[in-house]
């Protein structure tokens, strides 16, 4: 009896041992981890760990990258509500932040309290969103960490707010538990607290990570100092090991963006990924070369908050250049003219000290000093009204010579996309797009003076568009749907006020048919050069229905009425709006210094024409009229600074030759008014022969 007793006695306690070191969620249940047996298909694992670039090259078979972790502001959360649908929208587009969300377990399942209020958010965000898609097209996904340091649980949470498997305990179990998870879940996400034991257990699991499961280590963004560009690694992607990290969404080595992480999981796990994710998988690209990327992450870091200084010192650079030649009026036009220019040689500059990578004193130095020096230069060897095709022809080689050759320069100037913000990654940014086509129709203007209405003038403006709209779109050039459609209106509507004789319906047809024109021209160069993976591929051509074209449009347009509300923008859009009404207006003094030449004039109409189309199409908005109205103000300051010599010359002409001789090259050129020439030649006529050339020439229509 007393034997029978004592079974009975160690049995239960035998029960309550076992019940105890099974409990789910506690620390012992957590540590004491059976061995598991390992999953057929393939795993994943998303770690969030506080490591560096170092630390991340130093893992077996680590590719190392920089991930763009929000689209124009930094939030941890909103890192979070990116990775979930695999798609993200600027800050802008959302009416408000995003809501906290923090983990509650119930034994080993978990649920995220304010997921309702983050579905809100999403829904009435323009675009479709869907928070919790990546689980959910998983059957879900577990999360591993320690209690108190499970703020990255969203990312493991379905549509629903659930998360399938939670995992909390001490941080010396961290590594088992979670290779426990991987044994029945096909997606696992893990936190990694701060601390000396981090590198530790991230080292134990790239050991002992198995030959068909993806690693994937972000580094952990601080909750105080957010960063819009953080580490990312990844290890079991095809190819080659130790190299860089890049996709198609961000067209740059070494560069990723937060929305590629899920297409990266679901095409590791073989699932097909869903219409609603925008982004793309991740791939190894060459060699690990881990001091450029250290440099490259530092000098983007430094883009945004440098710009604005730069203009500043540029533009204080010609205000002191100005004052110290305002005693002679001659002094004072070639300080016009070599400052004027100089604003327009700033891109090819910027790109000069993105290479350099200076601190930011001497870059704003360099930009002060080079950008008026090569204004001068150009204004001497070129003359006047010429010079502007020196930075013109410049700066469209230099773009297209540094997307050709790889070497990103763009990307890391003053002048560039600035990619930290994570809108665009390469290629020509929004406020170059309009600035870009300013400066080119400049340069043909300048080119064809003194011109006339015909063939010459009309084919120089659509010869120079087409080349300009096929840097500015190409994808592996300028990457810029929208910059095609501004630059062909533009320059179409230059071309229709050159063509002589023309009905206004058919100078309208021209304008109208030529976006169109281009876009279709641009979706032949992109299926062709880039196989379908190009900015117009992603942006139009992948749009599965009528309604998600909408989408995108509404998005655009929300993005770009939220830009107009930021810091001075709307001082500055109305500036730029009362500037081009006012050359409007008083046109004829405007180009006085060109005497009303036809190619002029057409080049101001299309210039004012590129900023309002841009900011009508692009979700940038007014900057880009800005930038166009900006851009037309320096050319025409350059117009203002004409050589006192060449006005006087072009008087004494006009008093000593004959009415409608052409002035010699380089030299101002009044014309006289169309109707009262015809007229004048036409009365000039003996009386028998006016009546028939006059009928011939239009005269009296």
């Amino acid at each position: 009896m007393a034997a029978a007793r004592r079974r009975a006695t160690g049995a239960l306690a035998a029960c309550v041992l076992a019940g105890i070191l099974c409990a789910p969620g506690s620390a012992i249940g957590a540590t004491a981890t059976r061995t598991p047996t390992p999953r057929v298909g393939p795993t994943a694992l998303l770690v969030f760990a506080p490591v560096g670039e170092r630390s991340l090259a130093s893992l077996p078979g680590m590719s190392v990258g920089i991930l763009s972790a929000a689209d124009g502001g930094a939030s941890r959360a909103q890192l979070q509500l990116d990775i979930t649908p695999g798609a993200r929208l600027p800050s802008g587009a959302y009416g408000s932040p995003p809501p906290p969300l923090e983990l509650a377990t119930a034994g080993s399942v978990g649920h995220i309290y304010g997921w309702g209020r983050a579905l809100a958010r999403a829904r009435h965000a323009p675009g479709e969103l869907r928070p919790g898609l990546l689980a959910s097209s998983l059957a879900g996904a577990a999360y591993a960490a320690t209690p108190g340091t499970d703020a990255d649980a969203p990312v493991a949470a379905a549509e629903d707010g659930s998360v399938a498997a939670v995992s909390l305990g001490a941080p010396a179990t961290l590594a088992p538990r979670i290779q426990a998870l991987l044994a029945g879940r096909p997606l696992v996400v893990a936190t990694i607290a701060a601390g000396r034991d981090a590198n530790r257990v991230l080292a134990q699991l790239a050991a002992a990570r198995r030959p068909r499961e993806l690693l994937i280590v972000v580094q952990s963004e601080q909750p105080s100092r957010p960063s819009r560009l953080l580490w990312v690694g990844a290890a079991g992607l095809p190819g080659r090991s130790h190299g860089e990290l890049t996709s198609t969404d961000t067209g740059v080595r070494g560069l990723v963006s937060s929305s590629d992480l899920a297409a990266t999981i679901l095409a590791h796990a073989r699932v097909v990924r869903p219409r609603a994710m925008q982004g793309s998988p991740i791939r190894v690209e060459g060699g690990l070369d881990a001091p450029a990327l250290r440099s490259t992450i530092a000098r983007l870091g430094v883009i945004g908050e440098r710009r604005l200084a730069a203009l500043g010192w540029l533009l204080a650079a010609w205000a002191l250049l100005l004052l110290a030649c305002s005693r002679s009026p001659q002094a004072r036009r070639w300080a016009l003219r070599a400052g004027g220019l100089g604003v327009l040689w700033a891109p090819v500059v910027a790109m000069l000290t993105a290479a350099l990578a200076p601190a930011a004193a001497v870059e704003y130095a360099l930009l002060a000093v080079l950008c008026p020096l090569l204004g001068a230069l150009s204004d001497r060897l070129l003359g006047w009204p010429r010079a502007p095709s020196a930075p013109a022809i410049a700066c469209v080689t230099a773009i297209a010579a540094d997307a050709l050759a790889g070497s990103r320069l763009l990307m890391r100037s003053l002048a560039g996309p600035d990619p930290a913000l994570g809108a665009r990654f390469h290629g020509v940014g929004n406020d170059l797009k309009s600035a870009l086509a300013v400066l080119v129709l400049a340069a043909v203007a300048g080119g064809l003076y003194p011109s006339r209405r015909g063939r010459r003038a009309w084919l120089a403006m659509a010869l120079a568009g087409a080349a300009l709209a096929c840097v500015e779109g190409a994808t592996r050039l300028g990457a810029g749907v929208g910059g095609v459609v501004v630059v062909c209106v533009s320059f179409a509507l230059a071309v229709a006020l050159l063509l002589p004789g023309a009905r206004a319906r058919r100078r309208a047809l021209i304008v109208v048919a030529s976006p169109i024109v281009g876009l279709a021209a641009l979706a032949v160069i992109d299926l062709l050069s880039a196989h379908g993976g190009g900015q117009y591929y992603g942006s139009l051509l992948h749009a599965h229905s009528a309604g998600e074209v909408r989408e995108l449009i509404v998005r655009r347009y929300e993005a770009a009425w939220r830009e107009l509300g930021h810091g001075a923008m709307p001082l500055a859009t109305a500036l730029a709006l009362v500037a081009g009404a006012a050359a409007l207006r008083w046109r004829s003094r405007v180009l006085s210094p060109v005497g009303g030449d036809p190619a002029w004039s057409a080049a101001l109409y299309a210039s004012l024409a590129a900023g309002l189309v841009g900011a009508l199409i692009e979700d940038s908005g007014p900057l880009l009229l800005v930038a166009a109205v900006f851009t037309g103000g320096c050319v025409l300051c350059y117009l203002w600074g004409c050589p006192r010599t060449l006005r006087d010359r072009a008087a004494e002409r006009a008093r000593t030759e004959p009415a409608g001789t052409l002035p010699a090259r380089g030299e101002p050129h009044p014309l006289p008014d169309p109707t009262h020439a015809r007229a004048s030649a036409a009365s000039a006529l003996p009386a028998s022969a006016r009546p028939a050339r006059a009928a011939a020439s239009g005269v009296g229509r």
